[in-house]
C-alpha cells in the first residue's frame, strides 16, 4: 500500500458504529490509496455512539496540511463533529470542513476527488454532489442507451467503442481509476452518455464483463482525452 501524500486533503469517516467506519475506511483505500482516510466509529469503550476524542484524533491524524473533509451518518455525529472543531486551533479549524453528504457516497466521492488532489473546496463539492440531482445514472434529456440527437456540433463529436474486458466490469476500482483519468483533462468527456468525471453515475451505469462502452467527447479538443480512456479500458484497467 502506498504511502499517505502529505499534499492530498483527508478524509474521516464519523459513524455510531466503529465496525462501519471502518469498513468505509477499507471501501474508500481500494480507490483512495494516498489519501489518508480515517474512521471515527463508536464511543470509546466499543459501544453504538460517537466519540469526540475519537473525532477529534482523526481529524488530526486526516490533516496533513491540506485539510480534512469529515462526513457523518446521523445528526449527533455531526454535532460531535461540529464540537471536535471547536477546539481545534484557528489554522487548522480553517482547513477542516464538515460535508454535507451522504457517508458512503459522498465518502467514497470525496475520496477520489482527493485521490486526483483537488484542493478542499473541490473534494467537499464532490462529496456533497453525491447523490444529488445529476447523480441517478442519466443525464438530463437522455437515458442509458439512447443515443443523444443530432446537432450542430456532431460533426465535432469525437467517439470510440469499447468493449470491457475484465472480470468484474466498471466495479468501484476501476470506475475510480477512469474518472480519475478523466478528471486529468479540461475536455468533457462521457461515458455512454455520463460524466466520466461523476463516479457515482459511471458506477451506476452497472457495466460488466463484455459490455461495449462509447467514449465519447464534444470538444473538439477531446481526442486525447477519449483516446486514454479507450487505452485504460483496453488494458482492463490494470486488472489483467
Amino acid at each position: 500500500m502506498p504511502e499517505p501524500a502529505a499534499d492530498r486533503v483527508g478524509v474521516v469517516f464519523v459513524s455510531h458504529s466503529e465496525r462501519l467506519a471502518e469498513g468505509l475506511v477499507e471501501l474508500a483505500r481500494q480507490m483512495a490509496p494516498t489519501v489518508r482516510l480515517e474512521a471515527a466509529g463508536g464511543t470509546d469503550d466499543g459501544r453504538i455512539g460517537t466519540s469526540f476524542d475519537k473525532v477529534t484524533a482523526a481529524i488530526s491524524a486526516a490533516d496533513a496540511g491540506a485539510g480534512a473533509v469529515v462526513l457523518c451518518d446521523l445528526g449527533s455525529a455531526i454535532m460531535t463533529a461540529e464540537t471536535a472543531l471547536e477546539f481545534l486551533d484557528d489554522d487548522q479549524r480553517a482547513r477542516v470542513r464538515i460535508a454535507s453528504a451522504p457517508l458512503v457516497e459522498g465518502g467514497v466521492a470525496a475520496s477520489v476527488a482527493a485521490e486526483s488532489g483537488d484542493a478542499l473546496d473541490a473534494v467537499v463539492r464532490a462529496a456533497e454532489s453525491a447523490g444529488g440531482p445529476g447523480e441517478t445514472g442519466t443525464e438530463a434529456g437522455a437515458t442509458a442507451g439512447e443515443e443523444p440527437a443530432a446537432d450542430e456540433g456532431e460533426a465535432t463529436r469525437i467517439s470510440r467503442r469499447v468493449t470491457l474486458t475484465n472480470a468484474d466490469g466498471l466495479h468501484a476500482r476501476p470506475a475510480a481509476e477512469l474518472v480519475k483519468l478523466a478528471s486529468s483533462f479540461p475536455q468533457r468527456v462521457t461515458v455512454n452518455g455520463i460524466d466520466a468525471k461523476s463516479l457515482l453515475s459511471i458506477m451506476g451505469l452497472g457495466l460488466t464483463k463484455g459490455a461495449e462502452v462509447e467514449i465519447a467527447s464534444d470538444d473538439p479538443e477531446g481526442a486525447a482525452a477519449v483516446e486514454a480512456i479507450v487505452a485504460l479500458a483496453e488494458s482492463g484497467f490494470g486488472e489483467h
